[in-house]
């Protein structure tokens, strides 16, 4: 995984020594239920869940520069959310965030990047992201990253218990990204 920066943060791939940071905030009911999983029970089930992210190689560490800490991550997936649309090139985006970092922009900060990477070094045609209706916050970045809803669906969260929820699915073209970012630039 090629190591992404931006001013405030490091994306980065996942090292075991993270596992404290990891369960600092994958033990909150405010972060693993939001996003389709149960609570971390201890440091050793964090630790379990970095040496998938190692071995999948498609979730960064999200560092914050100024405590040289994890303080989330953030996924780029190879998943197809709109079959009609699978000849095109596509990933899904997908985050979370420790609750102390919530509100400084951090999580729109790190989505912009990761579109820049997807966008203009993978060469991605299309990025999704997804989140349950109840996640207002989710719903904030996705606004504020340039995605454009395109439709909700019933989802079931397996790893919490078989809950059943909507899912409002959004995306972003490659030519809506260019667009937006040269709109933004100017």
């Amino acid at each position: 995984m090629k190591v992404l920066e931006t001013e405030r943060l490091v994306l980065r791939p996942w090292r075991e020594c993270d596992s404290g940071d990891l369960f600092e905030y994958a033990c909150s009911e405010l972060v693993g239920p939001n996003a389709g999983w149960k609570p971390h029970k201890d440091e050793k089930e964090s630790k379990a869940i970095i040496n998938m992210f190692i071995k999948d190689q498609d979730v960064y560490a999200i560092e914050l520069k100024s405590e040289n800490k994890v303080i989330g991550s953030i996924g780029l997936h190879k998943r197809i959310p709109d079959e009609t649309l699978k000849e095109l090139e596509q990933r899904e985006v997908g985050y979370v965030l420790n609750p102390k970092y919530w509100g400084k922009g951090y999580v729109p900060e790190a989505v912009k990047r990761v579109l820049e990477y997807g966008f203009k070094e993978i060469g991605l045609e299309l990025i999704w992201c997804a989140h349950a209706d109840f996640n207002k916050n989710s719903r904030r970045v996705c606004e504020k990253s340039g995605f454009n809803y395109k439709f909700t669906k019933k989802d079931v969260y397996t790893l919490l218990d078989n809950k059943e929820v909507n899912s409002l699915f959004y995306n972003i073209s490659k030519a809506e990204y260019y667009t937006t970012v040269k709109k933004s630039h100017e």
